[in-house]
Parts: C-alpha cells; structure tokens; sequence
C-alpha cells in the first residue's frame, strides 16, 4: 500500500468511528476536522517524511474516544502505530483532573513521536480554543487550558522547530483572548 493510501486508510477509518462527535465549540464542528489538522501539522513539520507518525495524528483519540480496542486499532494499522496512539491516549476511568494530571507527568517520560503528536494536538486544540470557544467555558477556564496545555507542551519542544513555533502562535492567541499574559 503507498503511503498516501496508508492516510486516507486511517482518515476513512477515523470519519467512521468519530462520525458522531463534534467539538465543544460554539460552531460544533465536526471532530474529524480536528484529527486532520493534528496530522496535518504532523505532515508539515516531517515534510511528509514519517507516514506512521501521520497515520497515529489522525488516529489518537480513536482509542480514548470511541469504542475501538488496542487490539482492533493494531489489526487494522499495526504495533508501531498504535503503540503512538497508546502514549498519547487518557485513561478515561480517571477523573478529568487527575488525566490532565498525569498528561503533565507523562510527557517528558514518552517516546519523542509521541511528543510531536501531543504538540500537534494541543496546538490544535488551543487554536480551536480561540476560534470557538465552548459555550459554557469562561474566561477563567479557557486561562487554566491554556496554561495547562502550556505546561504539557514544554514536555515536548526542542524536538521540532514548526511545531514548537505553531504552538506558541496558538498558545499566545488562547492567552490573549482569555485575558492570560502569555508567557
């Protein structure tokens, strides 16, 4: 299989199993559009030189967001790129406190492709934070998330000059509008 059908596997795959879900946001977008531009930010920053690592961008919440086992992502995509989705994945028998916790904790600790997807997927997440804010968040909320996905991010810089930089663009938007200094 060629690469560029390896990705349009996992997005079909994703399409399918997040069909349902829509981001938080006040525009409701669909959550797919998210898990593209994680892998696309991912295909930008290797110059479309690691497939698996694009493939793993699309598919990182499938795990903790769907009804998808390890075991059916691994059928489906093989050990490399569910071993990735796998280290950047919540347990989501914990408490939303203590998974944001533990994103904090874990993110020096994970493989350095992993920590290029966790900075993808935080920067879109602050990027969608600024474009559309959830509806019930106010300001306080949307300063702890972007403080909390700064705190996550440091974990992951040095490793790619663009994703460092997209992030702390994203970072500074999030900040500004939530009435945060950015740091």
């Amino acid at each position: 299989m060629t690469d560029i059908a390896a990705v349009v596997r996992a997005f079909d795959f994703v399409a399918r199993k997040h069909v349902a879900q829509r981001r938080k946001g006040k525009n409701e977008e669909p959550y797919i559009n998210h898990l593209i531009e994680v892998a696309h930010l991912l295909a930008e920053a290797t110059n479309g030189a690691d497939t698996a690592l694009v493939m793993a961008g699309a598919l990182h919440d499938v795990i903790e967001d769907t009804d998808v086992t390890a075991d059916e992502l691994t059928a489906s995509f093989g050990a490399e790129i569910t071993a990735l989705v796998l280290e950047v994945t919540d347990d989501k028998s914990l408490s939303y406190a203590e998974r944001k916790r533990r994103q904090i904790e874990t993110a020096p600790l994970i493989s350095a492709r992993a920590k290029l997807i966790k900075l993808a997927d935080k920067t879109s997440n602050l990027r969608s934070l600024v474009a559309s804010p959830p509806k019930l968040w106010d300001g306080a909320r949307r300063r702890e998330y972007a403080r909390w996905s700064r705190e996550v991010a440091v974990h992951c810089f040095g490793l790619n000059a663009m994703l460092d930089r997209v992030f702390e663009e994203a970072y500074r938007a999030a900040a500004k509008q939530a009435g945060l200094e950015a740091a």
